[in-house]
């Protein structure tokens, strides 16, 4: 996936505010950003983090043959990995140009200087040496890249422990760290280096340059030095002629800086060791500040469960007993029941009839009989004889099945719906009904 380039807009947004001496994260000029060091739980593994660019730096070792030009000397070799998890630009299993320019510059920062003393990994002359291993993950890329790599890289070697060996006559005893106490390195000084970046041909200076000032720069000067005030070496790239004065200037800066650094290096170490020695926590783990979900996070007490049952007992004996008032029915129609308060029923009572139809001037009138038979979904009729046969009407004013009576009649209640109602003479109990075909 290729890089998403900068708009016009955003250049000149940048470059403006680099005129006026303002950067986008509110630092001055020659701020660096906050840096943050944390170790794993092993010896020689860590994680720098310079603002939002993180390096993953890990070191290893091995007892291997030395190189024939060197037989006394031990073996250094560093790889800086960018995955795509640090951008989405960098390619996977393909060493662009920035990798290999990375990778030369540290191994001039660190191997080339002599800050560590590869005559001491030498086990047996011309056999047997140790060869270091460091290998740097870029976990985030924020922008500059190469001092973050490069304090990491120190710090790991810094850090790491490698095994105790023995030599007798020709056989090599390598200890576990249980038999004996690792054996850290022996290291001389601490190069690190120091990002500038200059901006319209050097007219304007910046100090630890992030992603996006790195885009709009026209030159980047990298000068790696030790506390010492002693330059390691020293790098630029871009194209554009510095003059001695600004070369001179921006090792003043760097070496304020790198005091800076070593220090906060050298504390960070020693509150490792302290915590190591006195058998706290310690590792990434322990090293993640509390935030969001975990700063509500509560530590867990101990709760007692031996005494549970006295203490309900003894609970239930002081409680007050529940109050014995029961909620009388209320009966607000027949045939209806309410426990306890609510609402009155809307629907008024179930003996009212239909409302009368105005428009045609009718009334539909129901026939209440003294009893209600219940338990079935029809409605049963008795009038007519007992002989009489079942007749469905089909007419489209009444709706009525009549079922053959019992033997023995029993007044139920029927209840006859006209849908177009006739004018009447006179109202009698007993409405009459039209004559209903006979079924076939």
């Amino acid at each position: 996936m290729k890089e998403t380039p900068l708009s016009n807009c955003e250049r000149r947004f940048l470059l403006r505010a680099i005129e006026e001496k303002k950067r986008l994260d509110g630092r001055q000029t020659y701020d660096y950003r906050n840096i943050k060091i944390s170790f794993g739980t092993d010896y020689g593994c860590c994680i720098v983090e310079l603002g939002k660019t993180r390096v993953l730096g890990q070191v290893s070792c091995e007892l291997v043959s030395p190189k024939l030009n060197r037989a006394t000397e031990g073996i250094l070799f560093f790889n800086l990995e960018l995955s795509q998890m640090a951008a989405p630009a960098f390619e996977p299993g393909r060493q662009s140009d920035l990798l290999v320019k990375l990778n030369r510059l540290l191994e001039r920062c660190l191997r080339n200087s002599k800050c560590i003393d590869t005559e001491s990994l030498c086990v047996v002359a011309g056999e047997k040496v140790w060869q270091i291993r460091v290998d740097l993950h870029l976990l985030n890329h924020d922008g500059n890249i190469i001092d973050a790599a490069s304090i990491a890289a120190i710090v790991a070697l810094c850090h790491f422990r490698r095994p105790d060996v023995s030599v007798q006559g020709d056989e090599v005893t390598l200890y576990a760290p249980e038999e004996r106490d690792p054996v850290p390195l022996s290291i001389h000084h601490m190069p690190i280096c120091v990002s500038f970046a200059f901006f319209q041909q050097g007219t304007y200076l910046l100090v630890d340059p992030n992603e996006r000032e790195e885009r709009v720069m026209d030159g980047l000067l990298v000068i790696a030095m030790n506390k010492h005030r002693e330059i390691c070496t020293i790098q630029s790239s871009g194209g554009i002629m510095l003059l001695k004065d600004q070369v001179l200037r921006c090792s003043k800066i760097a070496g304020v800086k790198v005091a800076e650094i070593t220090e906060l290096i050298q504390k960070a170490l020693d509150n490792d060791q302290k915590v190591r020695k006195e058998g706290g926590k310690f590792g990434f783990a322990e090293s993640i500040a509390n935030q969001r979900i975990t700063a509500f996070k509560m530590e867990k007490a101990p709760v007692d469960t031996s005494d549970v049952e006295e203490r309900a007992e003894e609970i239930i004996a002081e409680a007050e007993p529940p109050s014995e008032v029961v909620s009388k029915p209320v009966l607000w129609t027949p045939g209806t029941a309410q426990i306890g308060e609510g609402v009155e029923n809307s629907w008024g009572d179930l003996e009212d009839s239909e409302p009368e139809d105005e428009d045609e001037g009718g009334s539909d009138e129901a026939i209440i009989l003294d009893s209600i038979k219940m338990g079935t979904g029809l409605e049963v009729s008795n009038t007519g004889s007992q002989d009489a046969p079942i007749v469905l009407s089909d007419s489209e004013e009444e709706e009525m099945i009549i079922l053959e009576p019992d033997k023995n009649p029993k007044k139920i209640r029927t209840q006859t719906i006209s849908a177009k109602p006739e004018k009447a003479s006179s109202k009698k109990p007993v409405k009459k009904r039209k004559k209903k075909r006979a079924a076939n």
